[in-house]
């Protein structure tokens, strides 16, 4: 498939049609009134209060989300183009998973997407990530749920290339922007670490991201989409780094035939 065709099926894009279109594409960024139903659904969040405003949250958060996905993940292609897909998958669903939850809210008060990488769709991996609330825009990066796998992938990554990702995050464009280095961390080295590793503060995370928040109405500017990318470009080396060690241990393993490898 070719360039063109590639951005047109990720990004949910359509080639230009001759006919008329039914109503116009919703705006990438939010209106004001997005952002007071989920203020409202926050003090009435039961399905009785929901459900017959769902028209309403369809054309106010979920239609605009999604065109503002559709915008990032285009420009992905640039920057972060093993993170590209439909905007229907990066787009969080509005309904909480209250199974095994003693809080039966069921609903989110906030809208959020997540990029993850190509390939990783069970394993998550690092990616990108924002959600847009009426306290603010969250706008984030990095590994925030790595599988066992995943992360004695990234720390033993780590014991060999600590320097080169800690140069990463000392980058005075990201420290400016983003919040210092963020993540739970274990109290003592992971078994089988030395202790004494100049790189053992890394080592100990068991998440490894970056975030920053801006002001809810960041949501509602109309370069709302170039605001996330150009964030998300400057955490696009972490991303990379994360998903180095991360895919050499999902990579297939080659089978030796007749002692032949």
């Amino acid at each position: 498939m070719h360039a063109l065709g590639l951005a047109l099926f990720y990004t949910g894009n359509r080639m230009p049609s001759t006919k008329k279109a039914s109503a116009a594409a919703p705006a990438a960024y939010l209106r004001p009134e997005a952002i007071t139903f989920l203020r409202n659904l926050a003090k009435h969040n039961d399905r009785d209060w929901f459900q017959p405003r769902k028209a309403d949250f369809d054309a106010l958060l979920k239609e605009p989300m999604l065109a503002i996905v559709r915008k990032v993940t285009e420009a992905m292609l640039d920057f972060a183009p093993d993170h590209v897909r439909p905007a229907e998958k990066s787009l969080f669903r509005i309904y909480r998973d209250t199974r095994f939850s003693h809080d039966k809210r069921p609903y989110k008060t906030h809208v959020a997407a997540w990029w993850t990488h190509t390939g990783f769709d069970k394993t998550s991996g690092a990616g990108y990530y924002f959600q847009v609330s009426p306290k603010g825009v969250v706008i984030a990066a990095g590994a925030y749920m790595p599988e066992k796998e995943q992360l004695a992938a990234i720390r033993h990554w780590l014991l060999e290339n600590h320097d080169e990702f800690r140069k990463i995050l000392k980058k005075p464009s990201v420290r400016k922007t983003f919040s210092d280095f963020e993540g739970e961390a274990l109290t003592r080295p992971p078994k089988g670490f030395p202790a004494e590793h100049p790189g053992m503060d890394l080592i100990r995370c068991k998440q490894w991201g970056m975030s920053t928040t801006l002001p809810a109405g960041a949501a509602q500017r109309k370069d709302f989409a170039k605001v996330l990318v150009k964030h998300f470009k400057l955490l696009a080396p972490m991303v990379d780094a994360l998903n180095t060690p991360i895919a050499a241990s999902v990579a297939p393993k080659r089978k030796v035939l007749f002692g032949l490898h």
